[in-house]
C-alpha cells in the first residue's frame, strides 16, 4: 500500500481504485466511490488509472491506520471500491488494485504508474476482455449411505470441467487430497462441507457455456449445493501464475 509520508498536509489525497487501457465509454453520472466522490480518470501514456478524492484527515497514515481495524468502516470502504471496479468491468478490463491504495497526488499516481508500467501493461494483456467467476460446492452433512462422497466427487469433476473452459482457474486450497468425512474443521460449517472453493478466469463469450455447466450440477446428487457468483473484474488473477491444472 502507498501511503503519504507523516509530515504530508494536505486536505485531499488520491485513492487509486484500478488501472485500465484507455477507453472511450463515460462512466455512470451518478456512479460515486469511497468518501462518496466520483471517481475519474487520470491517463499517463497508454496507461489510465481511476481515481477518486479522499480527504487527508481520514487517509493519512495515522487516521488510516485506526480506520483499517474498525471492521465496520474497512467493509463500507471495500463496498465503495468494488463498486467502482464493477462499473469499470462493464465498459473495459481493468487492473483492480488493491483496496485503500492511496497516494499524496495526482503527480504520485503518475509515479506509480510509471514505475510499475510494465507489470501493469503485461496484467492487462493478459486479463483483456476476460471476466472472473467463482464456484462454491458444498456437501450437506445430513446425507448418509455414501451420498455424502458421491456429492464430493461430483464437486471435483465439476472443477475439472470449469478448469478446462478457463484461461485460468484458481483452488482454495490449492489440493484437496481429503475426503468428505476427513475435511480439516475450518471448512465444515453450517453449510456443510466445502468441497469446492474456485475462481476461473474466462472470456466473456464463454460465459453461456460455463454458467450451463455449473447450472447443469445442481439437483444432480443429493445432498450438493452449488453457488455461482461473477461475472467480477480479475480480482484473483491479478498477479500471473499456475492455475490449478499446472497450467501458466
Amino acid at each position: 500500500m502507498n501511503r503519504v509520508p507523516a509530515t504530508t498536509d494536505l486536505r485531499a489525497l488520491r485513492y487509486v481504485y484500478a488501472v485500465c487501457r484507455p477507453f472511450d465509454a463515460a462512466l455512470q453520472a451518478e456512479l460515486t466511490g469511497v468518501a462518496g466522490t466520483p471517481p475519474r480518470t487520470l491517463r499517463h501514456g497508454d496507461l489510465v488509472a481511476v481515481v477518486g478524492t479522499v480527504p487527508a484527515p481520514d487517509f493519512g497514515p495515522l487516521p488510516l491506520a485506526a480506520h483499517l481495524a474498525d471492521p465496520d468502516w474497512l467493509a463500507g470502504t471495500v463496498r465503495a471500491h468494488q463498486r467502482v471496479v464493477a462499473a469499470l468491468t462493464t465498459v473495459t478490463s481493468p487492473l483492480p488494485l488493491r483496496p485503500v491504495t492511496v497516494v499524496r497526488d495526482d503527480s504520485a499516481v503518475r509515479g506509480l504508474l510509471e514505475a510499475r508500467g510494465d507489470y501493469f501493461r503485461d496484467a492487462l494483456r493478459r486479463l483483456d476482455g476476460q471476466v472472473e467467476w467463482g464456484v462454491r460446492a458444498y456437501v450437506e452433512r445430513a446425507e448418509r449411505d455414501g451420498r455424502r462422497e458421491e456429492a464430493g466427487e461430483l464437486g471435483r469433476r465439476l472443477h475439472e470441467r470449469l478448469a478446462g473452459m478457463a484461461s485460468e482457474s484458481r483452488l482454495d486450497p490449492p489440493a484437496r487430497p481429503w475426503s468428505v468425512h476427513s475435511a480439516p474443521p475450518e471448512l465444515v460449517g453450517p453449510a456443510g462441507v466445502l468441497v469446492l472453493d474456485a475462481a476461473y478466469l474466462l472470456p466473456r463469450a464463454a460465459a453461456g457455456g460455463f454458467v450451463a455447466e455449473v447450472e447443469a450440477v445442481r439437483g444432480a446428487v443429493a445432498g450438493l449445493r452449488v453457488e455461482l457468483t461473477g461475472p467480477w473484474a480479475a480480482y484473483s488473477f491479478t498477479e500471473p501464475g499456475h492455475d490449478s491444472t499446472g497450467r501458466r
